[in-house]
């Protein structure tokens, strides 16, 4: 494995593989649960629909999901970095492209895989399937085909035709040359450029650099042969020959000598230092090819401190991501029913993208990066991939530009009220989380692995680490664990080991435990078996004394068994609940339950110091929290001494001021459905639906909680220990490997400091 890959192959293959193999699924959109909604949905009910259609095409958009619908078609014949794979083994880039679509910018992508190397043949294939889509996002098509291929497509089609690979990497690039030029002092009609690579993303970038203020006559384009210039006839073709310029320049070196930018889309080393000394003052470097660029940051400053350099890489500043771009330019083409992406969207888009730089960093961005500085300068010219600014400013500026060149067929009236709508479209959660799991990879800790002789264990451990999360600790018996590995195909691996029985450390970590249990009942002895025996104890004394930042456990123990061995070691925060809390994702949609896993019937107090906690870690990650505090009753309607608790929460809630929503006591489906809240309780405080859950006792936030898990089809991520005064994380017992990875990165951000 190489040093800058963050997965193994068996990572990646049991990804694609566990469950359902692959990564996506079809769910209904509306419900059909009785005969009358089969009939409403399907016969008789859709004739009424497909007549409609019939009598005007364009009432497709309001009565199927074709206005939010991409096909993302390939016939692998350029796939990633690995060639001509062919159509089938190119589907799981396509899958994970609908992925990406999804995730991002909330569209829907379906990956069709044509197999056919025939230009005519993929072309009539994809033209009689366009009816079905929005929108075509061709991909991982090779040079000269690809061109022709978009070219005639969109020709015959009326829908937005865009091939990701060429128009992508253009776009993002493009915002970044914008920056590059303006931090430099270069007007960017005057910049002389190089670029190395005459493929597809090669020629689009040099064209869209044209449209965006680039002289034609000053960009010297070359390939494996050397500088396309005017009068070769070797290896040339339509595409390269609009590049072709006048000069006697022959070579890459000779070409670089006194040039401003170079972008690269080529292949590794192919720029050296000597070339890059060569340039004019302040270079700007774009060594866009992946996974290697054509030189790496480190070997241009070693020569150019004053360069501004790009790569593909998301592990240097300035990465040239396409996620920047074709989820977003396709969310705004759909939205105003777009009959084609131009290149005045695609200049938009890159503009968007270059201002967006220029613009203050949010708090919550800024902190997850915080191993580099995120302000506008030579290493940030373009934003991160996680900035939830992306989703409003981008595509509401493709939109505004597809209204403006005549090609929106659905002209947004309110563009405010359509950023509204575009910042509600996604679920903040997952954003929240990459910033937070991006601040640990920029701040590594030292995490425990408590139970490290399980095989899940380990391999939670191996991808912590290989996520640049940091340095695994795990404790066992060193010989258990190397069998382990060995059995798991990875003899080599090795990680650091602690034997709890065998550690130098003992006297010390007994010592500490004996001084908080000593009048409690405990002699030395007894703490001495407990840190020699007790791996969660033996851990959570790693961290208590500081040799490590957090812990993780619970795969080979209760949560009540684990939660009392860490306790033994680590105290509440001073005048904080500990408690447990899970969140429950859905689309477009979190929703947080507390206390999930300690108090068993919390008094009134304690409910509301759980509240302020929960609101808070919702707001953490990226939600405005609205809190419900749950009964069986609402407001009242059921005197109970069971009630009691939940009335006085909201009494003590009142006296604090705290400053966020809050009310109850109310039903779950009260506070939930706001429509209903609304009508039956007009006087409920809460301005929408409850986000953040307060369960009465443990029985009801445990089952609940569980019963979401395995019957809602959203995504758990819990129980979250939320209150101790070190990080330690307690998992349940059938924890995914995924699930220990990100209990164990949580428990790694908890312990930076605030």
């Amino acid at each position: 494995m190489s040093d800058n890959k963050r997965v193994t192959d068996e990572e990646a293959l049991l990804l694609h593989s566990s469950g359902r193999p692959g990564k996506l699924e079809i769910t209904a959109t509306k419900p059909l649960t009785t005969q009358r909604d089969l009939a409403l949905a399907y016969s008789p009910g859709v004739a009424v629909p497909c007549l409609r259609i019939a009598d005007d095409p364009s009432l497709a958009y309001d009565y199927t999901a074709k206005g939010n619908l991409v096909a993302i078609i390939s016939n692998g014949t350029a796939v990633l970095g690995l060639g001509d794979l062919g159509a089938l083994a190119g589907k799981p880039v396509m899958e994970g492209k609908a992925v990406l679509f999804k995730r991002f910018a909330d569209v829907d992508g379906i990956d069709l895989e044509v197999d056919t190397r025939d230009v005519d043949e993929f072309v009539n294939c994809v033209r009689f399937l366009g009816p079905t889509f929005g929108g075509i996002n061709l991909e991982d098509i090779k040079a000269p085909d690809c061109f022709i291929i978009e070219e005639r497509l969109r020709e015959l089609l009326d829908i937005p035709v865009f091939h990701d690979d060429q128009h992508g990497t253009a776009i993002i690039a493009a915002a970044g040359l914008i920056n590059a030029c303006d931090i430099t002092g270069r007007n960017i009609k005057d910049v002389k450029m190089v670029v190395n690579g005459a493929g597809a993303a090669g020629i689009a970038c040099a064209e869209l650099f044209c449209t965006v203020g680039v002289s034609r006559e000053n960009i010297i384009l070359c390939d494996t042969k050397g500088v396309v210039y005017r009068g070769r006839t070797e290896g040339m073709n339509q595409w390269k020959s609009a590049f072709a310029v006048d000069t006697d320049r022959r070579t890459l070196v000779e070409a670089v000598a006194g040039a401003d930018v170079f972008v690269g889309l080529s292949a590794k080393g192919a720029m050296t230092q000597e070339m890059v000394k060569s340039m004019a003052a302040k270079p700007i470097i774009f060594a866009l090819a992946n996974p290697d660029p054509e030189i790496t940051p480190e070997e241009v400053k070693a020569v150019r401190s004053d360069a501004i350099v790009a790569t593909g890489r998301s592990d240097y500043p300035n990465q040239v991501n396409n996620v920047l771009g074709f989820p977003y330019l396709f969310r705004g083409a759909l939205d105003v029913r777009a009959t084609t992406i131009n290149e005045a969207m695609k200049v938009a888009a890159a503009k968007a993208i270059a201002a967006l730089a220029r613009e203050d960093v949010p708090d919550e961005v800024d902190a997850a990066y915080s191993g580099r500085r995120l302000r506008y300068g030579a290493d940030y010219i373009i934003p991160v991939p996680f900035d939830p600014r992306l989703i409003v400013t981008i595509p509401a500026a493709v939109a505004q530009a597809a209204m403006e060149s005549g090609v929106a067929r659905k002209p947004i009236v309110d563009l405010s009220a359509y950023r509204h709508t575009l910042r509600t479209r996604l679920d903040p959660t997952a954003d929240s989380l990459e910033l937070i799991l991006e601040k640990v990879r920029t701040n590594p800790r030292r995490v425990v692995f408590a139970e490290g002789e399980e095989e899940r264990t380990i391999r939670a451990a191996m991808a912590f680490r290989n996520a640049g999360y940091g340095t695994p600790v795990l404790i066992g018996r060193e010989e258990v664990i190397k069998e382990q590995l060995t059995a798991m195909g990875q003899p080599n691996v090795t990680f650091e080991v602690h034997n709890a029985r065998l550690s130098d450390a003992n006297r010390r970590y007994s010592d500490h435990l004996y001084r908080r249990l000593q009048r409690k009942g405990a002699l030395l002895r007894d703490c001495q078996r407990m840190v020699n025996q007790d791996r969660n104890v033996f851990a959570a004394c790693m961290v208590a004394q500081g040799d490590a930042h957090a812990m993780v456990t619970g795969l080979t123990r209760s949560f009540g068994v684990a939660f009392e061995e860490v306790r033994r070691v680590i105290d509440p925060k001073a005048n904080e609940p500990v408690f447990g809390l899970h969140l429950f994702i859905t689309r477009n949609r979190t929703v947080f339950i507390a206390d999930t896993t300690v108090h068993v019937r919390p008094d009134g107090a304690t409910l509301a110091d759980i509240a302020v906690g929960a609101a808070a870690k919702a707001r953490q990650m990226g939600h405005e929290p609205r809190v419900a505090l749950l009964s069986f009753s609402n407001f009242g309607q059921t005197p109970h001494p069971n009630t009691d608790p939940i009335r006085e929460a909201v009494g003590i809630l009142d006296k604090r001021r705290v400053d966020f929503e809050y009310d109850g006591e109310m039903s779950a489906d009260v506070a939930l459905d706001y429509q209903l809240m609304k009508r039956v309780y007009p006087f409920a405080r809460l301005s929408g639906p409850a986000n953040v859950l307060i369960m009465p006792g443990l029985h009801s936030a445990n089952i609940s909680a569980k019963l979401m898990n395995k019957m809602a089809g959203g995504q758990m991520i819990g129980p979250l220990l939320i209150g101790l005064e070190k990080p330690a994380q307690i998992v349940s017992m059938g924890s995914s490997v995924n699930d220990i990875v990100t209990a164990a990165a949580l428990a790694a951000h908890d312990s930076l400091p605030w």
